[in-house]
Order: structure tokens, then sequence, then C-alpha cells
């Protein structure tokens, strides 16, 4: 039975210092130790819950695994200028708990290929997520303009001369200046076109992407 345990704990450390490897790589919140220590974690909590709930509940401490688990996720997202950050290492962090409470509870092999495929997501996929986003970006712009100088029609019209589709999110109007921020989907490429041009071109006061 001890050797049972010991055997559960250090498959936990393994699969999760897999993953843990590969945020570590990546520099994020939840390295290498953290991902060490939720699988543990998770593994001993399970262990404990069959033990104790012999006879009777024996999922009802490792029930609550999840709950703790959603606490020490949400400390990791934090919402960034024009987007939430920290939701991928969220879920990872999820799925390594599930992956110590699957060790736990005996499942040696589902947990290893569940470890394998996290592993797969996470240095695989983002290449295809870049791929995807550079097709399709969406950008913020604010800009300050003189009505005098440029009107909105003509701003529209530069965005779709670079095969921008604009959506206007607020007008600010300040004594002869107009600042307008605006969203706007399309092609990577057409979206660096678009900044170098109304980086030089003098009618635009202020410019933020």
């Amino acid at each position: 039975m001890n050797e049972e345990i010991l055997l559960r704990f250090c498959l936990a450390a393994l699969w999760g210092g897999i993953v843990g490897i590969e945020r570590e790589y990546r520099s994020k919140s939840a390295g290498f130790r953290t991902m060490i220590m939720i699988s543990i974690g998770a593994c001993f909590f399970t262990i404990i819950s069959m033990l104790i709930g012999v006879g009777t509940s024996p999922d009802r401490i490792a029930s609550n695994i999840l709950t703790g688990i959603g606490f020490i996720g949400a400390g990791v997202i934090f919402r960034g200028e024009n987007r939430i950050n920290g939701i991928t290492t969220a879920a990872t962090i999820w799925a390594v708990a599930a992956v110590g409470m699957g060790i736990g509870a005996g499942y040696y092999f589902a947990a290893g290929c569940a470890s394998l495929l996290i592993v797969l997501v996470l240095s695989v996929l983002p290449f295809l997520e870049k791929s995807i986003e550079r097709l399709h970006r969406t950008k913020t712009y604010e800009m300050k303009i003189e009505p005098t100088k440029v009107s909105l029609h003509e701003l529209d019209a530069l965005f779709k001369q670079y095969r921008l589709k604009p959506k206007t999110i607020k007008v600010i109007k300040e004594d002869d200046t107009i600042t307008i921020t605006s969203q706007a989907d399309g092609h990577a490429g057409n979206h660096e076109q678009f900044m170098q041009a109304i980086l030089t071109d003098t009618r635009f006061n202020k410019v933020a992407f």
C-alpha cells in the first residue's frame, strides 16, 4: 500500500513537472514548481478522500478540489489594455489538477495520456493560433484629428483603402479636435500598412494603437 502511494506521488510530480517545463519555458506565472505542487496536491487530496470515505463517500474531499483550483486559476487571470490574459494558464492549472486526481485514483494510463495531450496543445497549437491571428486580427486605434484637415468620411475611406473593416467605438469632441476610437478587422499585413500610413500622415495630431 505504501509503495503504491509513493508511486502515485512520483507520477503526479512527473506529469505535473512535464507540463510545468513548458509553462516555465514560456515564462508564465504558473511554471515548473507550481504545476508540480498542483498535481501532487490534487493527487494527495484524492488519495485521502478515498481512504477517509471508504464505504461511505470516497469522493467527499476530492469533489472540492475543483473549487480550490478555481481560486488559484482566478489569480492568474488579469485584464490587459485590449484583451484578457492568463486564461490559458488558468485552464492548464485546472487540467493538471485533473491529472493529479486521475493518478491519485489509480488511473495512470488516462492521466499520462491527458498530460501528453496538454503539452501537445500548449506547445504546438500556438503556431496555428498565430497563423489564424495573422489572417484576421482586430486592433483598436485612437486617433486625434482636426475636422478641417480630415473628415470622418475620409478616415473611413482610408481604412477601406487598406482593406480593413472599421467600427467606430467612441467619438470625443474637444475644441477644434476630435478623438476617434475605432476597432478594425483585417489581415495583419494590412494593419501594418495602415499604421505606417497614419503615422506619416501630418493630418493626424496623435495616434495610439
